[in-house]
């Protein structure tokens, strides 16, 4: 049994403060080289349009075509992936699909409004975006799980298109996220990828639409591309590394433990993995198990490296002490493996998601749950929000002042407008005051 080197910090050790900022430490590449590369991507895109999409299509994916309509697939080739799967992998997907819908569901945003007492109508009108573009990445693996997550929410929305775009190494393509975007509902999908399919998406070109939000992860030329978009259309965050943190009292079963500390460690070397727990035999346990399990792990060199460089086991006082880290941190994904786990709950301010009590895995939530898997990370769960269907809705706000409202509300825009220097505004609001 090969040991596994994972990180070991103690929250009474005087240099704690300093090695947790360390290990939590994490700045999205901002290689200038890669920036330019990307402007020039987009550059390239907005004057050439496809002949530039197939031109990059062919130098990244070293996948080739002779016009840009080679790269969209037809519904019917969709629904033909989704006929060839076998019986279980299309129950799956239903279940999982099924249940990301009924919580969307949940979250839709309605109108309102109200008229105050001089009769003026005050509210919020509610409507979906137009076009949304999703990115589902292709690369390294394939995610039938984030094209349901990112689409099922932007069709309750009532988004009138969703068009997808993945890239297709070698000209590959992955049936069940063709069997997914049949599934979800999505319109358009091309095999593009990369920083030119984001430009492609923001700018359109002759075959591809542009859209007005572009959501969905990707690697360091995607994000950055999202970047440099944004403004143009809308974006739906920039995600970091994959985050799991676990508040354990040392009462769980240290495999289960180990297990989901693996979970997000196997998606890449820059992925985090933390435990917390004020039980040292316990730490020592969920050690002991991450080396007895760690060889049957597929990905085992990607977790192990994962573990060295950015995970941790760290010995706390006790579970308030673990929760004011946990505060701090503010994770992507929180495991509260403890008694009580919803009293807990309620003391995390900052948490993309929340995974209550020991039979809750956080893998359960990046399938079938429900919720959105699509969470903020690097500790922008400070100031961000899950995916959800709010975020393809977009408000207006609704004024309709009355003949008396207009007079009152008149006075009183007047003088604030005249107290700024703008007469112009001044003079319009008063030409609805009542003259007595």
């Amino acid at each position: 049994m090969a040991e596994v080197n994972v990180n070991r910090l103690d929250s009474s050790v005087p240099s704690f403060d300093e090695e947790l900022s360390a290990l939590l430490a994490w700045e999205e590449q901002s290689d200038l080289e890669i920036h330019q590369r990307v402007l020039e991507i987009i550059e390239a895109i907005k004057k050439n349009g496809d002949a530039a999409l197939i031109d990059y299509t062919e130098r990244f994916d070293r996948y080739s075509v002779s016009e840009a309509g080679e790269l969209e697939l037809s519904k019917s080739q969709l629904e033909e992936a989704w006929n060839s799967l076998d019986s279980e992998e299309a129950q799956a997907l239903e279940i999982a699909a099924e249940r990301i819908r009924i919580y969307a569901e949940h979250q839709k945003l309605e109108s309102w409004d109200f008229r105050d007492e001089d009769g003026t109508l005050l509210g919020q009108q509610i409507r979906p975006l137009d076009k949304v573009g999703v990115y589902v990445p292709g690369g390294k693996a394939a995610y039938p799980s984030s094209v349901l997550m990112n689409v099922i929410p932007a069709k309750v929305a009532g988004v009138s298109e969703i068009v997808m775009v993945s890239p297709a190494p070698n000209g590959s393509r992955n049936s069940l996220v063709m069997a997914a975007a049949y599934l979800a509902g999505v319109d358009r999908l091309f095999l593009v990828g990369g920083a030119q399919a984001v430009a492609a998406l923001a700018w359109g070109t002759e075959t591809v639409p542009r859209v007005d939000k572009i959501v969905g992860p990707g690697n360091i030329y995607v994000a950055t591309a999202k970047k440099l978009v944004f403004g143009k259309v809308g974006i739906d965050m920039i995600a970091g590394p994959s985050e799991i943190l676990i508040v354990c009292d040392g009462k769980t079963n240290p495999d289960w433990i180990a297990a989901d500390l693996f979970s997000q460690a196997e998606h890449d070397e820059d992925a985090q993995s933390i435990l917390l727990s004020p039980d040292q035999a316990f730490l020592d346990a969920v050690q002991e198990s991450m080396a007895s399990l760690l060889e049957k792990m597929d990905r085992e060199k990607v977790i192990r490296e994962s573990l060295a460089t950015r995970g941790a086991l760290i010995k706390v006082k006790d579970i308030d002490e673990a929760i004011a880290i946990t505060n701090r941190i503010a994770p992507e994904h929180l495991e509260l493996s403890v008694d009580e786990p919803e009293k807990v709950a309620e003391r995390i301010d900052h948490a993309g998601a929340i995974f209550m009590g020991r039979y809750t895995a956080e893998a359960v939530g990046d399938y079938c749950a429900g919720p959105n898997h699509v969470l903020p990370t690097s500790g922008t769960a400070r100031f961000s929000s899950p995916l959800g269907v709010y975020d393809f809705q977009k408000r207006s706000s609704l004024i309709g002042c009355s003949a008396e409202g207009a007079s009152r509300l008149g006075e009183t825009a007047s003088l604030l407008a005249r107290g700024e220097g703008l007469v112009a505004h001044a003079v319009s609001a008063e030409y609805r005051i009542k003259k007595s």
